[in-house]
Order: C-alpha cells, then structure tokens, then sequence
C-alpha cells in the first residue's frame, strides 16, 4: 500500500484532472464524475480516523503539530463499541484512512476485509516496537501485518482517594457490602463477564462455567450505583460522587487524575485484572493510504507519545523507547513497570461468535434483574 489510486496502479495520476474530466464530458459522463474527481482531490490532502471520541489521535496540538510536518489535515469519525466500528467499515467501504482496532477485534476486522494489509517499509518506528506486540498473531496474518501495535493497557479497579485510605486490593472489593451502592461497571457484556470470571478464578476469555459468572454479577446489584458508558460519563459521574469504587481503563483513570485533577488511585487487583492492547489499522481502499502511514508513524513515535501522557494521561506505549523517554515523575512510567502486578493480568484474546451471544445473552439477563 503506497497511497497509489484506488484501481492500485494509479492510473488517474497519468492523466490532468482537466484532461480527464473533458474527455469525459465528451461521452456525457463528466457532471457525474466531478464530485467524484472532488473527493480524490480533498482526500489527498486529508487522513481520516477511526477512533474513540478523546482517545489519543485527536488531541488538537498533535494534529497541528502532524499537519505542520506533512501538510495533512486529520478529520475524524467516533465509535462508542468495537462492534459498531465493524459495522461503520462494513457499511462505508472505502471512507477511512487510519482505524484504531482492539488487537482481539483486529482478527476479525482483517477476516471480514474492512482493513488491509500494511507496508511497514513506509513505518519506519515500526521496528522499535516491543516484538511481543508488534508480531503478535493477533495483529499478523500469513506473514502481512494489518495493525501495527500503538498502546497498550490494563482494565482495573480505580477507587476513590478521598474515601479509601487503604487501598482495596482485592476484586472482592466491588462485592462488600461495606461498598453498598457505592460501585460502577461498564455497561459493556464482555468486559462484565471477563471481570466475574476472573473473580471467579476462571479464564476470562473462556469460561467454562458461566452460570458461576452470571450468579457472580447478579451479587453484584446491592453495590451497584450506575452502569457507565463512556470516559466522559464515568469522569462526570465520579466527580458528582455517584460512585466511589469502579472497574476502569488504566490511560482513562491517569487522565482522570492528571487532566481533571480527580482524586483516582488505581490498582490491579491480586486475583488478576484484564491486559489489553490497542493497533493502528488502514481501511481496505483507503482514500489516502500514503498519508495512512504517516499518521500511525507518528502515533508511534516517541515525542508524540511522550506529550500526551505528560500532557493528558496515556495508556502505556507499544514503543520502548517512548517508555523511556518519559520524565521519571510521570506516574505512567511507574504504573507500567510494575512487572508483579503485569504477571496477574490476562490478556484479551479473540472470541467466537457463539461466544460473544452468549455473554451477550448472559449481560442482558443480569441487566433485566438489575433493573427490577
């Protein structure tokens, strides 16, 4: 992929756009084909992102900083859920530059052909990054990669400071009924099912017994103040006190306390927590992958990275040595050193389809006796 026409041979690019539209308009075609001709146009000059809304590629002096060098603008486009991302690649062939993809959704954004592969020729901070992410199978397919690792993190237990002087180690926390009405989980099956197994001593991503999992988060309802949605919802929420105790994303929880001064301490519970990380795809017939492999090139390196977790709060860099160019008070530098508390995480690995209805039938049965 090196940013050629879409026909991948870049026949356009050997005739004028003048040329071409008059030779057209000779056969009665060329009103048509204008607006068309209009859209090549604006997207060689613009890269267009896939992402979570406030989620790293968006931050506005990164973007000017980005077209300063390379003269693009980056417009972007939000999901709310990985499998709405899917959805809107599916729905929209062709209309995005750069997807941020779950290295578990990764698989099946490359099976279902919404991405393609990647020219890591064009990547160059591409070989600085950790081989346990960068050639990881779930980002690699027969020797092409289709998403080249970006961040990585961990979904935990943040608490509040100001309410909990010890900090609560254990995950049965969310389920003493000294914290009645005081916890928050997301409002999302899997992650609901991956903390109940792991509360129940289970394998996250295949549990073997998923009526334990479901009597584990029907416990849950005499704790439960709110289900959150979003990053915006729960740092609204956490501020009004609606809750003091919540399963959360690491980068989230770091820029709840660096960027929103929220009193958020966080910790990996000793039964275990979820790891996960986060690639950078191209849309199959992207407008601009040229520019495609720019923008992940960026995101990747170190003086980027280093801005934005000193600046808002990140999760942990794919690339070493954006790791080590952090100032040693930044508190991402300590958190993900923490190799006893990395060794208690599991990984988030692909799930089938049965398996994704049936956490999903489970999670809509919990939440119709949460509602009761």
């Amino acid at each position: 992929m090196t940013g050629k026409t879409r026909d991948g041979k870049g026949g356009f690019g050997r005739v004028s756009r003048r040329n071409f539209v008059a030779g057209a308009s000779a056969l009665g075609v060329g009103v048509g084909l204008t607006p068309f001709l209009n859209r090549r146009a604006q997207a060689s000059t613009e890269v267009k992102v896939l992402n979570w809304q406030g989620y790293g590629t968006d931050e506005k002096w990164a973007l000017e900083a980005f077209k300063k060098a390379t003269g693009l603008d980056v417009v972007h486009e939000y999901y709310n859920s990985e499998s709405e991302m899917i959805t809107k690649l599916q729905t929209n062939p062709g209309a995005y530059d750069v997807i941020v993809t779950n290295s578990a959704w990764n698989g099946r954004a490359t099976e279902q052909g919404v991405i393609q592969p990647i020219d890591t020729a064009q990547v160059s901070n591409f070989a600085d990054l950790n081989p346990s992410f960068r050639d990881s199978p779930l980002l690699n397919v027969d020797g092409k990669t289709y998403g080249v690792a970006w961040v990585w993190g961990i979904t935990a237990v943040a608490y509040s400071t100001d309410v909990y002087k010890d900090v609560p180690t254990s995950i049965e926390a969310l389920w003493d009924a000294k914290n009645a009405k005081r916890v928050s989980v997301r409002d999302d099956a899997i992650e609901a099912v991956s903390f109940a197994a792991i509360a129940t001593g289970q394998d996250m991503n295949h549990p073997t017994d998923l009526a334990k999992v479901k009597e584990k988060l029907l416990a849950l309802k005499p704790n439960l103040a709110m289900l959150w949605t979003s990053e915006d919802d729960w740092n609204k929420q956490f501020q009004a006190k609606a809750f003091d105790l919540s399963v959360y994303w690491s980068g989230s929880a770091l820029r709840s306390k660096t960027n929103f001064k929220l009193p958020v301490g966080y910790v990996v519970p000793d039964e275990g927590a979820v790891g996960w990380f986060d690639g950078l795809a191209i849309g199959k017939d992207a407008p601009n992958a040229e520019g495609a492999h720019k923008f992940i090139n960026y995101m990747i390196e170190p003086t980027y990275y280093v801005e934005w977790a000193t600046k808002v709060g990140a999760p942990a860099s794919a690339n070493p040595k954006a790791m080590a160019a952090l100032p040693d008070s930044d508190p991402s530098k300590a958190f993900y050193s923490d190799e006893a508390a990395i060794k208690r995480l599991q990984f988030m690995a692909p799930l089938s389809d049965q398996e994704r209805q049936d956490f999903s039938d489970l999670w809509a049965e919990v939440k119709t006796e949460y509602a009761k």
